[in-house]
Protein backbone atom coordinates (compact mmCIF):
# COMPACT_ATOMS: atom_id res chain seq x y z
CA UNK A 1 0.00 0.00 0.00
CA UNK A 2 1.14 3.34 0.05
CA UNK A 3 3.87 3.19 2.86
CA UNK A 4 5.89 1.07 0.33
CA UNK A 5 4.55 2.25 -3.42
CA UNK A 6 6.66 5.52 -3.22
CA UNK A 7 4.04 7.98 -1.14
CA UNK A 8 6.39 8.65 1.66
CA UNK A 9 8.48 10.00 -0.78
CA UNK A 10 5.89 12.70 -1.61
CA UNK A 11 6.42 17.03 -1.65
CA UNK A 12 4.34 18.35 1.14
CA UNK A 13 0.50 18.67 0.42
CA UNK A 14 -0.64 22.19 -0.44
CA UNK A 15 -4.54 23.81 0.01
CA UNK A 16 -5.68 26.58 -1.60
CA UNK A 17 -8.83 28.39 -1.36
CA UNK A 18 -9.64 29.54 -4.72
CA UNK A 19 -11.88 32.30 -3.74
CA UNK A 20 -9.29 34.22 -2.57
CA UNK A 21 -5.88 32.88 -3.39
CA UNK A 22 -4.61 31.78 -0.42
CA UNK A 23 -1.94 29.29 -0.60
CA UNK A 24 -1.40 27.09 2.81
CA UNK A 25 1.45 24.05 3.02
CA UNK A 26 -0.51 21.40 4.98
CA UNK A 27 3.01 19.91 5.91
CA UNK A 28 1.71 16.38 5.95
CA UNK A 29 4.25 13.58 5.94
CA UNK A 30 2.93 9.59 4.54
CA UNK A 31 5.98 8.56 7.00
CA UNK A 32 3.76 10.31 10.31
CA UNK A 33 6.04 9.20 13.54
CA UNK A 34 7.58 6.12 13.92
CA UNK A 35 7.09 5.36 17.80
CA UNK A 36 7.50 1.58 17.28
CA UNK A 37 11.16 0.48 17.34
CA UNK A 38 13.08 -0.30 13.84
CA UNK A 39 16.19 -2.11 13.28
CA UNK A 40 17.95 0.31 11.31
CA UNK A 41 21.06 -1.11 10.56
CA UNK A 42 18.60 -3.60 8.49
CA UNK A 43 16.42 -1.23 6.96
CA UNK A 44 12.65 -2.25 7.52
CA UNK A 45 11.90 -5.92 8.19
CA UNK A 46 8.30 -6.91 6.70
CA UNK A 47 6.96 -6.86 10.35
CA UNK A 48 7.87 -3.20 10.67
CA UNK A 49 6.50 -2.38 7.55
CA UNK A 50 2.75 -4.00 8.56
CA UNK A 51 3.57 -2.21 11.83
CA UNK A 52 4.06 1.15 10.54
CA UNK A 53 0.83 0.88 7.90
CA UNK A 54 -0.87 -0.12 10.56
CA UNK A 55 -0.20 3.30 12.40
CA UNK A 56 -0.74 5.39 9.27
CA UNK A 57 -4.49 4.16 8.80
CA UNK A 58 -4.65 3.95 12.54
CA UNK A 59 -3.88 7.61 12.55
CA UNK A 60 -5.94 8.47 10.14
CA UNK A 61 -8.82 6.53 11.41
CA UNK A 62 -9.08 8.21 14.27
CA UNK A 63 -8.91 11.72 12.64
CA UNK A 64 -11.60 10.50 10.32
CA UNK A 65 -13.92 9.42 13.32
CA UNK A 66 -13.77 13.33 14.50
CA UNK A 67 -14.20 14.35 11.02
CA UNK A 68 -17.83 12.41 11.47
CA UNK A 69 -18.36 13.97 14.53
CA UNK A 70 -18.16 17.60 13.31
CA UNK A 71 -20.25 16.48 10.09
CA UNK A 72 -22.87 14.63 12.37
CA UNK A 73 -22.72 18.16 14.85
CA UNK A 74 -23.65 20.02 12.13
CA UNK A 75 -25.77 17.86 9.64
CA UNK A 76 -23.64 18.08 6.51
CA UNK A 77 -23.73 14.98 4.26
CA UNK A 78 -20.04 14.45 3.32
CA UNK A 79 -19.79 12.09 -0.10
CA UNK A 80 -16.33 10.36 -1.24
CA UNK A 81 -16.32 10.19 -5.02
CA UNK A 82 -13.24 8.15 -5.98
CA UNK A 83 -12.71 6.68 -9.62
CA UNK A 84 -9.70 6.18 -11.77
CA UNK A 85 -8.47 9.01 -13.92
CA UNK A 86 -11.00 10.11 -16.59
CA UNK A 87 -14.34 8.56 -15.83
CA UNK A 88 -16.21 12.09 -15.31
CA UNK A 89 -16.40 12.88 -11.61
CA UNK A 90 -15.77 16.41 -12.36
CA UNK A 91 -18.51 16.66 -14.78
CA UNK A 92 -20.95 14.69 -12.95
CA UNK A 93 -19.76 16.85 -9.91
CA UNK A 94 -20.03 20.52 -12.06
CA UNK A 95 -23.14 18.96 -13.11
CA UNK A 96 -24.90 18.49 -10.06
CA UNK A 97 -23.92 21.74 -8.48
CA UNK A 98 -25.79 23.29 -11.25
CA UNK A 99 -28.82 21.19 -11.47
CA UNK A 100 -29.08 21.02 -7.66
CA UNK A 101 -27.94 24.29 -6.54
CA UNK A 102 -31.53 26.06 -6.14
CA UNK A 103 -32.19 22.66 -3.49
CA UNK A 104 -29.48 21.57 -1.73
CA UNK A 105 -26.40 24.12 -0.74
CA UNK A 106 -23.03 22.21 -1.75
CA UNK A 107 -19.62 23.19 -1.30
CA UNK A 108 -16.91 21.07 -2.38
CA UNK A 109 -13.24 19.82 -1.35
CA UNK A 110 -11.01 19.24 -4.51
CA UNK A 111 -8.37 16.33 -4.72
CA UNK A 112 -5.52 16.75 -7.14
CA UNK A 113 -1.75 15.57 -7.03
CA UNK A 114 -1.31 18.88 -9.18
CA UNK A 115 -3.24 22.24 -10.12
CA UNK A 116 -6.57 23.79 -9.10
CA UNK A 117 -8.15 23.42 -12.68
CA UNK A 118 -10.24 21.08 -11.40
CA UNK A 119 -11.30 23.80 -8.38
CA UNK A 120 -12.02 26.53 -10.41
CA UNK A 121 -14.13 24.75 -12.95
CA UNK A 122 -15.97 24.01 -9.45
CA UNK A 123 -15.79 27.38 -8.50
CA UNK A 124 -17.77 28.26 -12.44
CA UNK A 125 -20.70 26.82 -11.09
CA UNK A 126 -20.89 29.26 -8.28
CA UNK A 127 -20.34 26.71 -5.80
CA UNK A 128 -17.36 27.42 -2.58
CA UNK A 129 -14.55 24.92 -2.85
CA UNK A 130 -11.08 24.42 -1.78
CA UNK A 131 -7.91 22.54 -3.52
CA UNK A 132 -5.82 19.84 -1.78
CA UNK A 133 -2.94 19.28 -4.12
CA UNK A 134 -1.13 15.82 -2.78
CA UNK A 135 2.23 16.19 -4.77
CA UNK A 136 3.30 12.60 -5.29
CA UNK A 137 0.76 11.20 -2.76
CA UNK A 138 -2.20 9.36 -4.36
CA UNK A 139 -5.25 9.86 -2.13
CA UNK A 140 -6.58 11.82 0.39
CA UNK A 141 -6.39 11.23 3.83
CA UNK A 142 -8.43 12.47 6.98
CA UNK A 143 -5.84 14.96 8.54
CA UNK A 144 -5.88 16.89 4.80
CA UNK A 145 -9.86 16.58 5.13
CA UNK A 146 -9.76 18.41 8.67
CA UNK A 147 -7.16 21.20 7.24
CA UNK A 148 -9.82 21.31 4.16
CA UNK A 149 -12.74 21.61 6.52
CA UNK A 150 -11.17 24.53 8.76
CA UNK A 151 -10.43 26.59 5.26
CA UNK A 152 -13.96 25.74 3.59
CA UNK A 153 -16.13 25.93 6.85
CA UNK A 154 -19.30 24.26 5.40
CA UNK A 155 -22.51 25.43 6.26
CA UNK A 156 -24.78 23.30 8.47
CA UNK A 157 -27.68 21.09 6.80
CA UNK A 158 -25.37 21.00 3.89
CA UNK A 159 -23.92 18.49 1.44
CA UNK A 160 -19.77 18.24 1.45
CA UNK A 161 -18.76 16.87 -1.67
CA UNK A 162 -15.51 15.55 -1.10
CA UNK A 163 -13.36 14.79 -5.75
CA UNK A 164 -10.70 12.08 -4.49
CA UNK A 165 -7.35 11.50 -6.34
CA UNK A 166 -8.20 9.27 -9.26
CA UNK A 167 -7.22 6.11 -8.35
CA UNK A 168 -8.44 3.10 -7.35
CA UNK A 169 -6.30 1.60 -4.93
CA UNK A 170 -5.34 3.25 -2.00
CA UNK A 171 -8.43 5.55 -1.88
CA UNK A 172 -10.30 2.75 -0.40
CA UNK A 173 -8.46 1.91 2.40
CA UNK A 174 -8.31 5.60 3.46
CA UNK A 175 -11.44 6.59 5.69
CA UNK A 176 -12.05 10.66 5.69
CA UNK A 177 -14.81 10.19 7.90
CA UNK A 178 -17.47 10.56 4.81
CA UNK A 179 -21.35 9.35 5.07
CA UNK A 180 -20.17 7.24 1.89
CA UNK A 181 -18.20 6.40 -1.02
CA UNK A 182 -19.09 6.70 -4.39
CA UNK A 183 -17.10 5.05 -7.11
CA UNK A 184 -17.55 6.64 -10.55
CA UNK A 185 -16.71 3.93 -13.67
CA UNK A 186 -17.41 4.83 -17.08
CA UNK A 187 -18.19 2.82 -20.01
CA UNK A 188 -14.77 3.70 -21.79
CA UNK A 189 -12.98 1.19 -19.18
CA UNK A 190 -13.37 -2.41 -18.91
CA UNK A 191 -16.69 -3.87 -17.19
CA UNK A 192 -14.03 -5.74 -14.76
CA UNK A 193 -13.38 -2.98 -13.08
CA UNK A 194 -15.19 -4.15 -10.03
CA UNK A 195 -13.34 -7.30 -9.70
CA UNK A 196 -9.84 -5.54 -10.72
CA UNK A 197 -10.04 -3.58 -8.09
CA UNK A 198 -12.27 -5.06 -5.49
CA UNK A 199 -11.98 -3.01 -2.21
CA UNK A 200 -12.58 -0.28 -3.94
CA UNK A 201 -16.41 -1.12 -5.10
CA UNK A 202 -16.71 -2.93 -1.40
CA UNK A 203 -15.90 0.23 0.08
CA UNK A 204 -18.26 2.28 -2.16
CA UNK A 205 -22.39 2.87 -1.57
CA UNK A 206 -22.84 3.40 -5.05
CA UNK A 207 -21.78 2.99 -8.68
CA UNK A 208 -22.46 5.79 -10.54
CA UNK A 209 -21.40 4.01 -14.73
CA UNK A 210 -21.00 7.24 -16.81
CA UNK A 211 -21.01 8.23 -20.16
CA UNK A 212 -24.05 5.82 -21.37
CA UNK A 213 -24.61 7.86 -23.75
CA UNK A 214 -21.22 6.68 -25.85
CA UNK A 215 -22.44 3.12 -25.66
CA UNK A 216 -23.17 2.66 -28.95
CA UNK A 217 -19.24 3.24 -29.81
CA UNK A 218 -17.44 1.05 -27.60
CA UNK A 219 -17.34 -2.75 -26.30
CA UNK A 220 -18.76 -2.58 -22.83
CA UNK A 221 -21.34 -5.36 -21.41
CA UNK A 222 -23.15 -3.02 -19.13
CA UNK A 223 -25.35 -6.09 -17.63
CA UNK A 224 -21.70 -8.04 -16.86
CA UNK A 225 -20.19 -4.77 -15.28
CA UNK A 226 -22.86 -4.69 -12.80
CA UNK A 227 -23.34 -8.66 -12.49
CA UNK A 228 -19.46 -8.51 -11.40
CA UNK A 229 -19.65 -5.09 -8.89
CA UNK A 230 -22.48 -7.11 -6.97
CA UNK A 231 -20.13 -9.85 -6.79
CA UNK A 232 -17.80 -7.82 -4.51
CA UNK A 233 -20.39 -6.04 -3.11
CA UNK A 234 -24.01 -7.63 -3.35
CA UNK A 235 -26.08 -3.93 -1.16
CA UNK A 236 -24.13 -1.92 -3.77
CA UNK A 237 -25.99 0.79 -5.62
CA UNK A 238 -26.02 1.33 -9.61
CA UNK A 239 -27.05 4.20 -10.90
CA UNK A 240 -26.78 4.51 -15.48
CA UNK A 241 -25.70 7.74 -16.49
CA UNK A 242 -24.55 10.35 -18.53
CA UNK A 243 -23.25 13.29 -17.18
CA UNK A 244 -22.73 15.34 -20.17
CA UNK A 245 -26.38 14.23 -21.84
CA UNK A 246 -28.38 13.87 -18.53
CA UNK A 247 -29.33 10.45 -19.23
CA UNK A 248 -30.19 8.69 -15.47
CA UNK A 249 -29.62 12.18 -13.31
CA UNK A 250 -32.46 11.56 -11.91
CA UNK A 251 -32.08 8.65 -9.90
CA UNK A 252 -28.81 9.43 -8.75
CA UNK A 253 -30.43 12.83 -7.30
CA UNK A 254 -33.43 11.17 -5.95
CA UNK A 255 -29.87 9.03 -3.85
CA UNK A 256 -28.54 12.20 -2.59
CA UNK A 257 -31.61 13.60 -1.55
CA UNK A 258 -32.17 10.26 0.34
CA UNK A 259 -29.20 10.90 2.10
CA UNK A 260 -29.66 14.10 3.26
CA UNK A 261 -30.75 14.33 7.25
CA UNK A 262 -33.95 17.26 7.99
CA UNK A 263 -32.76 20.09 9.64
CA UNK A 264 -32.51 19.96 13.20
CA UNK A 265 -34.33 22.69 15.22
Amino acid sequence: MCTTCGCDKATKPTLTNVQNGKVVSLDHDHSHDHEHPHDHEHGHSHGSIVLLEKDILAKNNLIAERNRGWFEGRNILAINLVSSPGSGKTTLLERTLNDMKNEIPMSVIEGDQETINDAERIRATGCRVVQINTGTGCHLESDMLARGLEELQPSMNSVLMIENVGNLVCPALFDLGEKAKVAILSVTEGEDKPLKYPYMFKASKVMILNKVDLLPYVKFDVDKCIEFARQVNPEIQVFKISATQGDGLDGWYDWLKSEIKPETP
